[in-house]
């Protein structure tokens, strides 16, 4: 059970963002027809049991297959296909979950964010939430029509970074944030889809998992313990940031924390992150603590 003092930390957040709910206000509209929960959990998570009526959906079907590496957001076609065949409506309100602090459903918060959709709500403390307060479960699929689902026409990429951006970047005074575990920043080993190990040249390290109640309840911490990590890097809200990670899902979820509750004014997320710049052997990277950069064949 979650104590009164983690409750209220629940809806002070949603009231600081507005893509933030707790269970007992998705418990208050769950039933209106304009709401679609989607559960951004593993199938086999799903069918033991899920919030009743959500809809499953997994990494794979959020990835653009035409890269020779994966991980890729999708186009916005894709995303409207997705939708469609989901049954949501261009109007409905989606509320996302998962089991992983919201880091996966943060991925598809920043997707739609890229896409001008608004329309969206991350599920603090996912099924667990919704199960303290006695919200109804179930293992059986929900039934739905396809729809025509559409985004808006005009794509705002204020949240979105290229890896030919990135480059160029380098040679500024931005600050690349790397998200991912210490042991990939340093190189001692990389994920499944990464070429090789290593990270960007001049990162930053800070673990994506700082922000929440990682071994616990997988809440995100209060602002003031939030901006008492963040404030450790020496970054200031009006600097220009670059976060990745592996695939740009853990940074999405540190895009999501230091925009929405934080207030930085001027971060991006990598897409392809440490799995397309990997591939690349004429981008610079480092490995192990040395600042000995790999030979820049674009110079």
């Amino acid at each position: 059970m979650f104590s009164c003092k983690k409750e209220s930390v629940e809806k002070s957040y949603s009231k600081k963002s507005n893509y933030l709910i707790n269970a007992n206000e998705l418990l208050e509209i769950a039933s209106n027809n304009k709401i679609k929960i989607l559960d951004f959990r593993k199938k086999e998570d799903y069918q033991k049991e899920h919030i009743k009526n959500a809809i499953q959906i997994w990494r794979s079907d959020l990835e653009n297959p035409n890269y020779v590496y994966s991980g890729m957001m999708p186009s916005s076609h894709q995303v409207e296909r997705l939708f469609s065949d989901l049954g949501i409506e261009s109007e409905d309100t989606v509320v996302i979950y998962d089991d992983k602090g919201l880091c996966e459903a943060a991925r598809l918060w920043w997707i739609l964010q890229v896409y001008n959709f608004k329309n969206v709500k991350l599920l603090e403390g996912g099924i667990t939430a919704w199960k303290t307060i006695n919200g109804d479960v179930s293992n059986i699929e929900p039934k739905f029509s396809k729809t025509s689902f559409k985004l808006s026409q005009t794509n705002k990429k204020n949240l979105f970074i290229s890896k030919e951006e990135v480059y160029k970047a380098l040679k500024t005074n931005t600050i690349l944030l790397d998200t991912r575990t210490i042991a990939e920043f340093y190189g001692d080993y990389h994920k499944k889809g990464a070429a090789k190990p290593g990270r960007i040249p001049n990162s930053i390290h800070i673990d994506w998992a700082e922000a929440i109640n990682f071994h616990g309840n997988q809440l995100i911490k209060p602002i003031e313990e939030l901006e008492k990590i963040y404030s450790k890097l020496n970054i200031r809200k009006n600097d220009s940031i670059i976060l990745y990670c592996h695939s740009g899902v853990r940074s999405a979820h540190t895009t999501f924390i230091l925009t929405e509750l934080l207030g930085y004014k001027n971060v991006k997320n990598y897409d392809g992150s440490w799995t397309e710049w990997s591939h690349f052997d004429n981008l610079p990277h480092v490995i192990g603590s040395s600042t000995t950069l790999k030979k820049n064949n674009h110079e």
